[in-house]
């Protein structure tokens, strides 16, 4: 990114990114000067970037989910994220189409980046996945997905794997979009959070 440094989005990095997501020149713009203070050198590092995810969760442990999260977006391992790598992220865990988060979610399980899930990875997601979750939440879970251990079972079975088999990311995508089960149970739902905030307001 050959202008990283400078204070304005070089025209071709902007044309991408509003061609990739769906944010605007104004938002990416104002998304960059804000980028730039928090990032002078225009690039964000692993520790920069569990510190922004904190802001977001004021109330729970995000950091080994910031650190698989921060992983699965470095798109060239070189341990920062540009400018460019940042919004893709943001993205695609927010707006990005169901196939896009599943790829992202497939990189985000294959913690050892061989290109296929193992249920131990699963299981390790799923445990900082857990720490991001209020105690009081996880006493509203269900019986048999209340610990990251049965979390992982579950998810494991659905996908009709045995214990020491590993998933490829076409059966990951493809069992997860046939299943909301899945779906619901591999992803953290802060919205779900935020719901039970309003009832409390209310």
């Amino acid at each position: 990114m050959g202008n990283s440094k400078s204070g304005a989005l070089s025209k071709e990095i902007l044309e991408e990114l509003q061609l990739n997501t769906k944010f605007t020149e104004e938002e990416l713009s104002s998304w960059y000067q804000s980028f730039l203070k928090e990032c002078p050198s225009g690039r964000i590092t692993r520790q920069e970037f569990q510190k922004i995810y904190a802001k977001f969760f004021p109330e729970a442990d995000p950091k080994a989910y910031a650190q698989h999260v921060f992983r699965s977006f470095d798109a060239n391992s070189d341990g920062t994220l540009d400018f460019k790598e940042y919004v893709i992220a943001l993205h695609m865990t927010s707006a990005g189409k169901t196939s896009q988060k599943l790829e992202w979610a497939f990189s985000l399980y294959d913690v050892d980046g061989n290109g296929a899930i193992s249920k131990g990875e699963v299981l390790e997601i799923v445990m900082a996945i857990f720490k991001m979750i209020n105690p009081e939440d996880v006493k509203h879970l269900p019986e048999d997905e209340n610990t990251p251990e049965k979390r992982a079972d579950k998810i494991w079975g659905f996908f009709g794997k045995k214990d020491d088999d590993k998933l490829t990311e076409e059966e990951f995508i493809e069992g997860t979009m046939a299943n909301k089960e899945i779906l619901r149970l591999i992803q953290f739902e802060p919205q779900k959070v935020k719901e039970k905030l309003k009832e409390k307001k209310t």
